[in-house]
């Protein structure tokens, strides 16, 4: 089995340098190909790539900006090998991930695999509380963190597998973004395909985003939670509209305390306060437990304020969802 690793980047020279070391550190022993696919970037980084041509089997392309999903597309076309593993440009690998993903193949082959994200204690503080918010079981349920759990498995498209073969089938990735890994997900499933959870095969996701752009990026995972709804209604899941419940309830809570019940927003602090104590607890800092408050009421209001105005726009006024969100989908 040959392996190309597909990676988009967009204007990161200097995380793509750090995601290319570590892919010279590999612990395996078989040839490999790396594909960077510039994405119309303004601060190109191929003067990156050209300095691991003579470490790493290695192309590099400069195309016109059309979003990440027909960045990959445009990558898997141009691989060289038969099973792709695609990456966002901000990942650093372990040096063991290449040899996890062939172990776990050859155990029990799936054309699309997906694997969790840890952070680095060389992170900050800021990066390692919303790793915490978004990989937690405590706030979703872990299923971008390793646990199958909740339904059938979605790959996530910033450590993600995909075979030539599964590929070529689904034509890969659509334009809506965020949203284009569940909806191939989906696609896969529905054209006989099976993806899975490779534990083993994690990355270390790196999140370069301050506490503004976490916002307008978990506002947008809710916002393209209910297209995708209403393009599979089949896949529908009440755990989708937790969030919105969530934030919802919160108000609720606040209003009922204005009568003397307080029950309701007891209950919220009790929430809250696990957070505060697993998050202490797993970083051995109090200073990020109380990050990860703020990264998890950050986390749930923006995707419960996105979801409720796509729930609302989409699903029951019927809007098309190009002419709503026109920010959510590239043109290819």
């Amino acid at each position: 089995m040959k392996f190309s690793f597909i990676i988009p980047v967009y204007n990161r020279p200097d995380e793509i340098d750090e995601l290319l070391q570590s892919l010279t550190l590999q612990e395996y022993d078989q040839d490999f190909e790396v594909v960077v696919i510039e994405d119309g970037s303004t601060v190109p980084c191929k003067e990156i790539t050209d300095n691991y041509q003579d470490k790493l089997n290695i192309s590099y392309y400069f195309k016109e900006n059309s979003g990440p999903g027909d960045s990959r597309n445009f990558g898997m076309k141009n691989a060289k090998g038969d099973y792709f593993l695609i990456l966002d440009s901000d990942c650093i690998l372990p040096p063991e991930y290449l040899s996890e993903v062939q172990k776990a193949l050859e155990i029990d082959y799936v054309d699309c695999f997906g694997g969790p994200d840890k952070a680095l204690d060389s992170f900050s503080d800021i990066q390692k509380a919303i790793n915490f918010s978004m990989t937690s079981f405590l706030t979703t349920g872990g299923i971008r963190g390793g646990s199958e759990k909740i339904g059938k498995f979605q790959p996530r498209s910033f450590n993600m597998g995909l075979s030539k073969i599964a590929f070529e089938a689904s034509q890969g990735f659509g334009n809506i973004h965020p949203g284009e890994d569940p909806d191939l997900s989906i696609r896969l499933w529905k054209m006989g395909f099976e993806t899975r959870l490779f534990p083993n095969a994690y990355v270390y996701h790196k999140r370069r985003i301050d506490w503004s752009k976490f916002y307008k990026q978990v506002n947008k995972f809710g916002k393209a939670r209910p297209i995708l709804n209403s393009w599979y209604p089949e896949y529908n899941k009440l755990t989708f509209f937790f969030p919105t419940l969530f934030f919802l309830g919160f108000v609720v809570s606040l209003l009922f305390l204005l009568f003397g019940i307080s029950i309701f927003l007891i209950l919220y602090a009790l929430y809250f306060i696990a957070i505060l104590v697993v998050s202490t607890f797993e970083s051995k800092s109090l200073k990020i437990g109380f990050f990860s408050l703020f990264a998890v009421a950050t986390q749930f209001y923006g995707y419960g304020i996105g979801f409720l105005k796509s729930f609302w726009n989409i699903i029951l006024l019927k809007k098309k969802p190009q002419d709503v969100f026109p920010e959510l989908f590239f043109k290819n």
